[in-house]
């Protein structure tokens, strides 16, 4: 679909499947994740997708890897056509095929058969380069969705104006932790950190949530596979899973890395239930508010971390207080929604609160708050 793995970057568990459903599942994948790219905006990556549901073959080395994918190809599972996608643009901005960047951006959407035709050249030509790609999950960290987080934080601010304390699970490199350093404009209203070298502006329906400014006094997250901006290999791998077409996004990312130099967050690694199991309730926090939230990654946790983290929150939930509230914040695929994104406050004491859907990426959000 839309977003990052958290298995770890691994390739999944080898399982039984004949090469005939293998192929058909992946390009059944390929055929999913076109009509997701067009719905978001992306022309570019959905035209390579659905070029690659019907012609990719098994005449290279990495056509024979994706149509013989052991595991689960959705974009809710191991995301092969992210992989592969993030794997061209990746070798395409590091300047190894200049034949298939004229037809990338800057430059107009070429058509079907100039693509494929490079697209083809490529795998012939850059495999070795390629191949590597498959074997890490896709990896992003969408700062354009701190846009509906922070109003999130807003909402929470009026109802317990309490020193926050965020735990972001699925962080990646954790750029959505520094939130509260962002400047944004909701509707007429403008929010956050004035001056900020990233400036959020997301198409806005409705009113404005309430004109607060959270205090955070501490952050943290985890990652199964966390990055770290500090390096030029791990942003290099951030900007290579953006889709090619969508410079905005680009550009919120690059500011965003500038904000983390001055403003570093550690992702610790390890896994997300045990994770919040150790850091959710660990420690008194009267006069505190704990906030735990994630956006568009529980869905990719194992069943059975979500039904853990689930757990501990209730637990933890049960024992919380007006002078030590509990917070659990979710933009996620609307359970309730069909084909929509939402932002849901669980709070203790108290109760779930739909307040907004949005965009995957931040470009609009509708605030019912």
């Amino acid at each position: 679909m839309t977003g990052k793995k958290d298995n770890g970057g691994r390739r999944p568990s080898k399982v039984e499947t004949s090469p005939e459903d293998s192929e058909a599942r992946v390009r059944a994948a390929f055929r999913v994740q076109a009509e997701w790219c067009r719905a978001l905006g992306s022309p570019l990556t959905s035209l390579l997708c659905a070029l690659a549901a019907e012609r990719l073959d098994r005449s290279t080395s990495v056509g024979e890897a994706i149509l013989s994918w052991q595991g689960d190809p959705d974009g809710k599972a191991d995301s092969v056509p992210l992989r592969f996608a993030g794997a061209l643009n990746g070798v395409v901005r590091k300047g190894r095929l200049p034949e298939l960047a004229r037809l990338y951006p800057p430059n107009p959407l070429p058509d079907g058969e100039a693509l494929w035709a490079q697209v083809a050249k490529a795998l012939t030509t850059s495999g070795p380069e390629i191949e590597p790609w498959l074997d890490r999950a896709p990896q992003t960290n969408e700062v354009g969705r701190s846009s509906i987080l922070y109003a999130g934080l807003c909402w929470l601010w009026a109802h317990f104006p309490l020193p926050m304390r965020l735990y972001e699970v699925g962080a990646s490199a954790g750029l959505n932790l520094n939130l509260d350093r962002y400047a944004y404009r909701f509707g007429e209203d403008v929010f956050g950190a004035m001056g900020a070298a990233l400036f959020l502006t997301p198409e806005w329906e409705g009113s404005s949530p309430p004109a607060l400014t959270p205090r955070v006094v501490a952050r943290a997250g985890c990652d199964l596979a966390p990055l770290d901006v500090s390096l030029p290999q791990d942003r290099e791998r951030l900007l290579a899973y953006v889709w090619p077409d969508q410079a905005p996004r680009v550009k919120r990312l690059n500011a965003a890395f500038a904000i983390a130099q001055h403003h570093p967050i550690h992702v610790e690694k390890r896994d997300a239930a045990v994770w919040v199991e150790s850091r959710i309730g660990a420690t008194p926090a009267w006069g505190e508010m704990q906030v735990l939230f994630h956006s568009i990654a529980f869905q990719y946790f194992p069943k059975a971390s979500q039904d853990r983290i689930t757990a501990h929150m209730e637990r933890r939930g049960a024992a919380a207080t007006r002078d030590a509230p509990l917070a659990w914040m979710r933009f996620e695929v609307d359970p309730e929604i069909e084909k929509a994104f939402s932002l849901r406050i669980r709070v203790w004491p108290g109760d779930d609160h739909l307040l907004a859907t949005g965009d995957a990426h931040g470009r609009w959000v509708k605030w019912m708050g």
